[in-house]
C-alpha cells in the first residue's frame, strides 16, 4: 500500500525476547509469539543472540520459525563482541536460505563498563539519567568484529561504527534477496555517520517526534555525503511499551516534551514502576497508535522497534490492539507487499559484492 502520510509506509517491527527461559529446548512461545507478530503484518521480529539469555538457542528458535511463517522477517539480535563473531555471518545467510529471504542481522553496541544492557523484556531495570542518550560512560576500549559483522572502537568521547559488508561467507548460496538486510542499533551520536554508510535499518532512542525527526535527518544527510541514496536508509525508534491495564494510562502531552533518560512517555496516577534503559511507553494500545501516527504524520520516523515490557501481554495487545487501529485509519499495510524481508521495507536488491 502507499502511505498517505510521512515519507513512505509505516515499518513496524517487534522484539520477541522473553525474561524467563521455558522449559529446556521449547521453542514453542517463541514461534507462537513470531507468528503472533505475523498476523500483524509486522516487518520483522528480533530475538537476542545473547549466551546470558534464558532459554534455546536465538538462531535454533529462529530456523524453527522459518517454516512456520511465511512472510515476516526473522533477525537475529548480536551483541558486539559476540563469543564466536566468524561464526554469525554465515548463520545469518543460512537463516536467509531456510527462510526464503527473510533473514537479517542487527548489530547491538556492546553495553559499556559499570552499565547494564538493556534488559529482557518484563524485567524493571533503574538506571540514573544525566539527560543524555543511553549507553553510559564510554571507558575507552575498542572492539574489533571480523567479516560481515562490524568494528567498534570507542576512544574518550568518540565511537566509530563500521558495519562492512564482504561477500557472501565462502561457499555460501546467493542470498534470495540479495543479503540479509542489516539492522544496527546505535546510540552515541559519532557512530552514526558510519552507520549512515552501511545499514540498511538503524534504530535510535528519541523521547519526542522533534528529536526523532533531527536524529533521522541527520543520518539521511550523512547517508547521502557517503554517496548513499537516503531514501535506501529506514530509520526506526527503538521503544520499550508496557501495555498494562488503566492504572497506567498515558499522561496528557506524552507525545510532546524531552524528558531525561529513564522517564516513561506514558505514565498514569497508579503505582509507579522503575524505567528500562531508554524511553518507554507506558498506557493502552490505542494511546500507543496515536502516538505511532503522531510521530510518522510528522514525517519524524520511518517506523518504531517496539520491545515489550511482558511479552506474553503485551505483543498480543499490540498486535489486536496497536495495530489493528493503525490499519483501520489506513497507516499501516494489512498485507506484505512481497516475499522477503527487503521487499517489505521496500529497500532495493544490492548488487553482488565480489
Amino acid at each position: 500500500m502507499t502511505a498517505r502520510h510521512g515519507r513512505g509506509p509505516l515499518h513496524l517491527a517487534a522484539a520477541v525476547d522473553r525474561p524467563a527461559a521455558p522449559p529446556a529446548g521449547d521453542t514453542g512461545p517463541y514461534v507462537d509469539a513470531v507468528r503472533l507478530a505475523e498476523r500483524g503484518g509486522l516487518d520483522f521480529v528480533t530475538l537476542g543472540d545473547d549466551p546470558a539469555r534464558p532459554g534455546p538457542d536465538a538462531l535454533a528458535v529462529l530456523t524453527r520459525a522459518a517454516p512456520a511463517t511465511h512472510r515476516i522477517g526473522l533477525v537475529l539480535a548480536v551483541a558486539a563482541p559476540h563469543p564466536d563473531p566468524c561464526h554469525v555471518p554465515a548463520a545469518v545467510v543460512a537463516l536467509d536460505r531456510v527462510s526464503r529471504g527473510r533473514a537479517g542481522q542487527h548489530i547491538r553496541p556492546p553495553a559499556p563498563t559499570g552499565t547494564a544492557e538493556d534488559p529482557p523484556a518484563g524485567q524493571d531495570i533503574k538506571r540514573e539519567g544525566d539527560g543524555r542518550e543511553a549507553g553510559g560512560e564510554r571507558d575507552g576500549r575498542e572492539i574489533r568484529r571480523e567479516g560481515d559483522v562490524q568494528d567498534i572502537r570507542q576512544e574518550g568521547d568518540v565511537q566509530d561504527v563500521r558495519y562492512e559488508q564482504h561477500g557472501d561467507p565462502p561457499g555460501a548460496a546467493r542470498s534470495p534477496q540479495g543479503r540479509p538486510v542489516r539492522v544496527v542499533d546505535v546510540v552515541e551520536e559519532p557512530a552514526r555517520p558510519a552507520v549512515a554508510r552501511h545499514a540498511d535499518v538503524v534504530l535510535v532512542r528519541a523521547t519526542s517526534a522533534e528529536q526523532a525527526g533531527a536524529v533521522r535527518e541527520r543520518l539521511r544527510a550523512a547517508a547521502e555525503e557517503c554517496g548513499r541514496d537516503p531514501d535506501s536508509l529506514r530509520v526506526l525508534v527503538r521503544l520499550g511499551v508496557d501495555l498494562g491495564d488503566g492504572e497506567y494510562a498515558a499522561d496528557r502531552g506524552w507525545a510532546s516534551d524531552p524528558f531525561a533518560r529513564g522517564r516513561t512517555l506514558g505514565a498514569g496516577t497508579g503505582r509507579r514502576r522503575p524505567a528500562a534503559p531508554g524511553p518507554l511507553y507506558r498506557g493502552g494500545p490505542v494511546d500507543l497508535a496515536e502516538l505511532i501516527a503522531a510521530w510518522y504524520r510528522e514525517g519524524a520516523v520511518d517506523g518504531f522497534h517496539l520491545v515489550p515490557r511482558e511479552p506474553a501481554r503485551d505483543l498480543e495487545r499490540l498486535v489486536n490492539g496497536t495495530v489493528a487501529v493503525l490499519q483501520h485509519r489506513g497507516l499501516f499495510r494489512t498485507f506484505y507487499p512481497g516475499d522477503t524481508l527487503r521487499e517489505h521495507l521496500g529497500l532495493a536488491r544490492p548488487a553482488r559484492t565480489p
